[in-house]
């Protein structure tokens, strides 16, 4: 199981007053998805994504399908129509069901299908399966039985939906990517961290770069130490490039200096673990 990472989506808009004057509580719930990521091939036509509860209690989810951009540091941004170079997969794509209640300990499976006009062009398309936690209608919710604790105080109860959302990609035609690393800098410590290695993946083609990163130091005389992994970085289409940085753990007693730094780029293990790029940055 891999349990996907959680950001927070607000309920509902809160008035100004209120949000200036009370926090919301945290609410984390026991969501995890596998696969987090799904790439259909030309000759695939079918996929399907198992949700599953691990908590106490049964979780509502509604399913939808949104599109985002990548930004060049790896956020996502949301997109209403295509800019530049976006194909999206929405309109390829059926799911069902579009809203699941989980029982705690149990899954539920949300089936995929691609479906292609005629002349559909060559590319990657690619969109979000989007889960929504449903908020619990049950229980003092409102303003009213929030306050009948002591008749008197009027209460507010606030609830944080938490959702997750994995790339549904679709891929037509010849596609083909190539992929470099350049910009390779040694960043110094600052304060209780240690230094860093920035540096930026370069991608082009119709197709998107995944996979993971390693840092590793060779000293003038020795052998290899690494430094630093990174797993599932992508570059998605139609972006040219990423920007990123990677903490390096140096060991006690070594010193980045008289060597250099390698930087290697692979395809994710289960995907054969090829290497895609390489690039070192010698030190003084």
């Amino acid at each position: 199981m891999m349990r996907f990472p959680l950001f927070l989506r607000p309920g509902r808009p809160l008035l100004a007053a209120l949000a200036m004057c009370l926090a919301a509580p945290l609410a984390l719930a026991d969501l995890a998805l596998f696969p987090t990521r799904i790439v259909l091939e030309p000759n695939q036509r079918a996929a399907q994504v198992e949700l599953m509860n691990s908590g106490t209690a049964p979780e509502t989810y509604r399913i939808n399908l949104v599109n985002r951009r990548m930004g060049e540091t790896g956020e996502f941004l949301p997109l209403d129509a295509p800019g530049p170079g976006d194909l999206f997969a929405d309109p390829l794509l059926r799911y069902s069901p579009r809203q699941v209640t989980v029982q705690p300990g149990s899954s539920q499976t949300v089936r995929i299908l691609v479906r292609k006009p005629a002349k559909l062009a060559a590319g990657e398309y690619r969109s979000h399966l989007q889960f929504d936690r449903v908020a619990d209608s049950a229980g003092a919710t409102s303003i009213e039985q929030a306050g009948q604790t002591d008749g008197k105080s009027i209460g507010v109860v606030i609830t944080a939906l938490v959702g997750a959302s994995i790339p549904v990609i679709v891929r037509h035609g010849e596609t083909h990517m190539s992929v470099t690393l350049s910009a390779l800098a040694l960043q110094p410590a600052a304060g209780d961290a240690g230094p860093a290695l920035s540096f930026q993946i370069n991608r082009s083609g119709n197709r998107s770069v995944y996979g993971d990163l390693s840092v590793k130091f060779t000293p003038q005389s020795g052998a290899p130490v690494e430094l630093a992994k990174a797993g599932a970085l992508a570059v998605y289409v139609p972006n040219p490039l990423r920007r990123a940085r990677m903490q390096l753990q140096v060991p006690p007693g070594t010193a980045l200096a008289g060597g250099s730094l390698s930087l290697q780029y692979r395809e994710r293990a289960e995907a054969g673990g090829k290497l895609l790029a390489e690039a070192s940055l010698p030190l003084p």
